[in-house]
Formats: C-alpha cells, sequence, structure tokens
C-alpha cells in the first residue's frame, strides 16, 4: 500500500505552479530549506529557496545563470502559523517573495548557495521590521554580497565589488495570484558602490534602466555578475552625465534613510560643548520597527555589514505624519513644542547625506528624514513650500515627541550648502567635526561610525 502523500500548501501550490511553466523541464529543483520551520522557533523565516537552470539567451544579451526564487514572505499555509489570513484580493502576507539571478562560472554546474543565505538575511530583516521591498529600493549592504557566513574566509584576496542591491520586478515571473491573496516577486540586483549613489542621489528604476542598457552590468533581465570589477560608469562614462542631468533635473526621490543621528536642545550662542560621541548606552547597531530600508553615499546595516532600504516617498512637498507621533489632537498638543535652537549629531555615513538632502530634496521644494537607528528619534529638514509641517517663519526647529522638525529657509539653505559641501568628499574629512551656525541657532557634529 503506498505511503500517503502531504499535499502541498495551497500558498506554495501557487507559487510551485508558476515556476513549473517557466521551467517545465525542471519540475524538482534543487531547493535550500529551513532545517527548523521559523514557526518551531527556527532562525530562517524562508522554508523554501528553490535554485534553476535558466539558459538565457545569448543572441538577446542575456547569459545562461541561476535564478534562485524564494518561499516564506507571502503565506503558504493559510492558518495563521506565520502570517495573518487574508483575502484572494489582498497581499498573501508581506505580498512578496525575493528572486536573484547570478551569472554562471565557466564549466558550473551546480548553483552556490550563498545567494540562498543572501535571500534569507534580506527576509530576517522583512520580517523584524515589517518594511516591504518594491521596484527601485536599494539597500546598501557594506560587503561583497557572496560573503557569507558559510563562506566567512574565503574572500580576503579581491573580494567582489558587488557589494550593494537594487530591486526590481523579476522580468519572468508575473504577479501570482492565490486563495490566500496576490503574491509579487521581487527580484534582488547586485551593484557597485558608484551605481548605489547613483539611485540614491537619483532614483532606483533610472540605475536599472541604465544597468539594462549595459550587457555586462546586467544587461535586460538584470543578471548579477558577481566577477563583475567595472561599475557602469568606468564601461560606459557618459552615463555619469546622464545620471548629473537628472539630479539637476529630477532631485532625488529619496525622502529618508534609516541612520546613526540624534538631537538636542541647545542654546547655540552659549554653549561651549564639543560632542565626540553618541549618548552612552545607545547601540549603534540597534535594528527597531523603525529602521527604513532603501528608502542609506552609503546607508546603515541590517546586520553588521549591511544596510537597510530607504523611505519610499509619499508625495512631494507634503509631509506624512510620522507613526506615533502626534497621532492624535490630545497628544498633539501635549507633545509639541517649539525650540530657539538644536545641537544634530550624525554619523559620518549619515552626514555624507546631508549634501543629497539639500541639493536633491530641499532645493526642489521637497522634505528629507533621518529616522534614528540608535533610538527612537527622528529628524526632518523641510523647504518651506512643504505642508503639513510644525514649524513656520518664527519658529523654526519643533519637536513632537521625539520627532525633530528642522525649517530651511531658501537664505539659509545656500549657506548650508557650500559649508557642508565637504561632506561630499568624505576621505577629507577628519571626525568628529561640528559646524556651527549661531545666528540660526544651528549646531551639527559629525561623529565616527564606530
Amino acid at each position: 500500500m503506498p505511503a500517503p502523500t502531504v499535499p502541498t500548501p495551497r500558498g506554495l501550490e501557487a507559487i510551485y505552479s508558476t515556476l513549473r511553466q517557466i521551467y517545465p523541464d525542471q519540475p524538482n529543483p534543487l531547493q535550500v530549506t529551513a532545517l527548523v520551520k521559523y514557526w518551531l522557533g527556527g532562525p530562517d523565516p524562508l522554508d523554501f529557496i528553490s535554485m534553476f537552470n535558466n539558459p538565457g539567451s545569448p543572441m538577446d544579451g542575456i547569459p545562461s545563470h541561476w535564478h534562485y526564487v524564494s518561499s516564506g514572505l507571502s503565506d503558504l499555509h493559510g492558518d495563521g502559523r506565520v502570517h495573518e489570513v487574508t483575502k484572494r484580493d489582498s497581499p498573501s502576507g508581506f505580498g512578496f517573495e525575493l528572486t536573484f539571478r547570478l551569472k554562471k562560472q565557466a564549466g558550473e554546474t551546480s548553483p552556490p548557495s550563498w545567494p540562498a543565505e543572501l535571500l534569507q538575511s534580506l527576509a530576517r530583516y522583512v520580517f523584524q521590521t515589517e518594511n516591504m521591498l518594491y521596484n527601485g529600493d536599494h539597500v546598501s549592504w557594506h560587503l561583497p554580497l557572496d560573503q557569507t557566513p558559510s563562506t566567512a574566509g574565503q574572500y580576503n584576496c579581491n573580494p567582489s565589488h558587488i557589494q550593494h542591491m537594487l530591486m526590481v520586478d523579476d522580468p519572468q515571473l508575473p504577479l501570482v495570484t492565490s486563495p490566500l491573496g496576490s503574491v509579487r516577486f521581487i527580484q534582488v540586483v547586485g551593484i557597485c558602490t558608484e551605481e548605489l549613489q547613483a539611485a540614491q542621489h537619483w532614483n532606483g528604476p533610472a540605475v536599472l534602466d541604465l544597468l539594462r542598457a549595459v550587457p555586462p552590468a546586467g544587461g535586460p533581465w538584470l543578471i548579477t555578475d558577481i566577477d563583475r570589477i567595472e561599475s557602469i560608469f568606468e564601461i560606459n562614462p557618459d552615463l555619469q552625465e546622464r545620471v548629473t542631468t537628472g539630479i539637476k533635473r529630477d532631485g532625488s526621490n529619496l525622502s529618508g534613510v534609516s541612520a546613526k543621528c540624534w538631537w538636542e536642545e541647545t542654546y547655540v550662542n552659549t554653549s561651549n560643548s564639543r560632542h565626540t560621541g553618541f549618548p552612552p548606552g545607545s547601540s549603534h547597531d540597534a535594528l527597531t520597527g523603525k529602521d527604513v530600508g532603501t528608502r542609506y553615499s552609503v546607508l546603515p546595516p541590517i546586520r553588521a555589514g549591511s544596510s537597510l532600504p530607504p523611505k519610499r516617498e509619499s508625495g512631494d512637498g507634503v509631509l506624512s505624519e510620522r507613526r506615533s507621533a502626534c497621532s492624535s489632537v490630545v497628544s498633539e498638543i501635549s507633545r509639541t513644542r517649539t525650540l530657539r535652537g538644536v545641537h544634530l549629531r550624525f554619523g559620518l555615513e549619515a552626514a555624507m547625506l546631508l549634501p543629497l538632502a539639500l541639493r536633491g530634496r530641499l532645493n526642489h521644494g521637497r522634505h528629507f528624514t533621518f529616522h534614528s537607528s540608535i533610538s527612537d528619534m527622528a529628524i526632518t529638514f523641510l523647504s518651506p513650500n512643504v505642508t503639513g509641517s510644525i514649524t513656520d517663519n518664527d519658529h523654526k526647529f519643533a519637536a513632537c515627541g521625539t520627532w525633530l522638525q528642522v525649517l530651511i529657509t531658501d537664505d539659509f539653505l545656500q549657506r548650508l550648502d557650500k559649508d557642508l559641501d565637504d561632506l561630499t568628499r568624505p576621505n577629507e574629512i577628519k571626525v568628529p567635526r561640528e559646524y556651527r551656525w549661531p545666528r540660526y541657532g544651528m549646531v551639527i557634529s559629525v561623529l565616527s561610525d564606530e
């Protein structure tokens, strides 16, 4: 008598059915499986990561590659063990799964396992913060993508230049609708530091288009070549001018980051204090529910050596209400206050984004927010055109709980842009460094990230 078979969970079957249409000749692909499932207390939220051999289309600039597809960010089971059960017309679980396309190496016959570890790390970030990943988002990682726990010590010589990521809709996998809701497939694309900076200072979708147009950097399907040593700007120097023009024309769509920052009220004219560090007891690598992914010149970590995605734009010139701050009239009356002066402290990596905030955001009538990764604080810089602010021309510093808003007038914007220009050359900066504007009532300290 044959052994009874366990039916495939409905959400998982919807993913598998889609994959069988793409890979009819690979019904049983290699898989990386969580040894102890997440709902049983295991550390890895992805139940499975399937690995397919994709022949590509060399004539179309698509090389043969390994295609990795996760299962676990969406609701696989529909019984509440991991995700809240939703209706068919709602997102399933977090509403997406992750994919990755890795260019095959010569003579390679089996897929490397490090991309599966990379996807698990990203999935842990999503589960811990409940921040979603979308097309155009970026994640600054600060490590070669193939430098994972299982490969520790193997990449001390000639480490990969592919150390950050952009997110894009997978070119082959469509939106899947199952009885448990809809699932998007978000592909992770490995990029160099220069490409990350372009995405931050301009926007992710535009940089993805540049990568598509440069076959060695990704090509039509944005396939990651972990051995690539040249950025798109080295392969085609003309692209730098396109980015520069785009930034001047469009500004940046990066409206905030999670960063090492702190603020306090101060009286600038009389203060002689010199802060050389963050407050005692603060954890520089704390991961909280308020960390914002690419939404981080390069941003803070999910774990040691990696960074989270950015804050999504909610609408130019409109300041969205910060979650849990001033969420009611009573709260706003009791917690909102104006300040005579402020002292802002930033880690060096965060400070490197101040010129971006000024030139790519405020100069275009927008706002930019630093969400602290070491506390429950936030600092928002505003142009006079932004509506919904608690600041005004007579009260340029205002706080709602731990959320500080700083109004930057047009004349002060020009002064800040000039004074902080050296932050575009971080290799020339010695920290700690302090910038003071007594007339305006503001001090900025730039501190070591260590």
